[in-house]
């Protein structure tokens, strides 16, 4: 496994993240796809092995369910020192007035909750899920901060919003003198690289850690479209975000898949090769729900494609609407 700095910081995070959303409760979720705690901790117990030591989960990803089989899992498998927790806040949590957003209640009893289901005194990186619209962004800056100063998060990062939105909380931060966002959880892949226009550009310049969701778009860039899994029958939001632009995709598909073919390796390895390879990219968020998923991104870190490899990806991409940002 191989470890980078997370933006301009001094954690260590391992190229590979495992995101947790696949690990949670089916019944009680939109997901239906998702393992129960069981054929979870497998998974979770074979990405330390591996060399992973950074874990993406939210308080949304089944309602806290997510969080309490990482939580339990890493404290059993894990020298905590030695682990990056990330966590989220946003998603609603409870009917009725407060039960969601960014505002100063919201983040401080999300945050306590969050810590209680993962079993630890603090997180190392705590996101804002999404942009919320209806709090001042001061507001909910200045919390973030707070909740620095207190001691349950060692940094925070901001996830799917536009450059002039995360422009403007990093000015917020910067002008009060509160804690700056580190890193962006964003939509990027091959079939869906419209971040490449302003936010990893911003990145960039800001020095900011990305840590890309959806690097395998759901898993479109690892198999045949008439090949069928549990997954892509059942997965709503990937239907959302990808069957739009299906066709224009398939030809991307097919780039992979020849490319893989060619240097004898599987289209996960060729796609996260891809993703690695483009700067600012820090760790692409895997959301691996075997084993197999696991080893094969790992071994993505072995393949450095050439200029002609990447040309050939990437030419015949054309235009998508924005998926992810609310």
């Amino acid at each position: 496994m191989e470890y980078v700095k997370l933006g301009n910081t001094g954690l260590d995070v391992s190229r590979i993240c495992l995101g947790c959303m696949g690990f949670g409760d089916a019944e009680g979720w939109m997901h239906k796809w998702v393992l129960d705690e069981e054929h979870s901790r497998p998974v979770i117990k074979r990405a330390l092995e591996l060399g992973i030591n950074f874990f993406d989960t939210a308080n949304v990803y089944s309602k806290g369910v997510s969080e309490e089989i990482v939580g339990r899992a890493l404290n059993d498998y894990a020298n905590r020192d030695e682990i990056v927790i990330a966590t989220k806040v946003h998603g609603r949590m409870q009917e009725g007035p407060n039960g969601s957003g960014l505002s100063r209640k919201a983040i401080m009893s999300e945050m306590d909750k969050s810590l209680k289901r993962l079993g630890t005194d603090y997180v190392d990186l705590y996101q804002i899920h999404r942009w919320d619209y209806n709090t001042p962004i001061e507001e909910t800056m200045e919390a973030l901060h707070d909740v620095v100063k207190a001691g349950k998060a060692r940094y925070i990062g901001a996830s799917a919003m536009y450059a002039w939105q995360f422009q403007k909380a990093l000015h917020v931060a910067e002008k009060n003198g509160w804690t700056r966002f580190v890193s962006m959880q964003n939509h990027l892949n091959l079939i869906y690289r419209e971040e490449e226009r302003e936010m990893l550009p911003l990145c960039k310049e800001e020095k900011i850690g990305v840590i890309p969701y959806s690097p395998l778009a759901g898993g479109r860039l690892t198999r045949d479209s008439q090949h069928k899994t549990h997954r892509s029958e059942t997965d709503q939001i990937a239907k959302q975000k990808y069957d739009a632009t299906a066709d224009a995709d398939q030809l991307i598909v097919e780039q992979v898949a020849a490319i893989a073919e060619k240097r004898g390796v599987s289209r996960v390895q060729i796609a996260l090769a891809w993703l690695l390879q483009k700067e600012p990219v820090t760790a692409p968020i895997v959301g691996a729900t075997k084993i197999s998923h696991l080893e094969d991104a790992a071994a993505a870190l072995s393949i450095t494609l050439t200029p002609e490899e990447i040309a050939s990806l990437e030419e015949p991409y054309v235009p998508h609407k924005i998926v992810g940002h609310q």
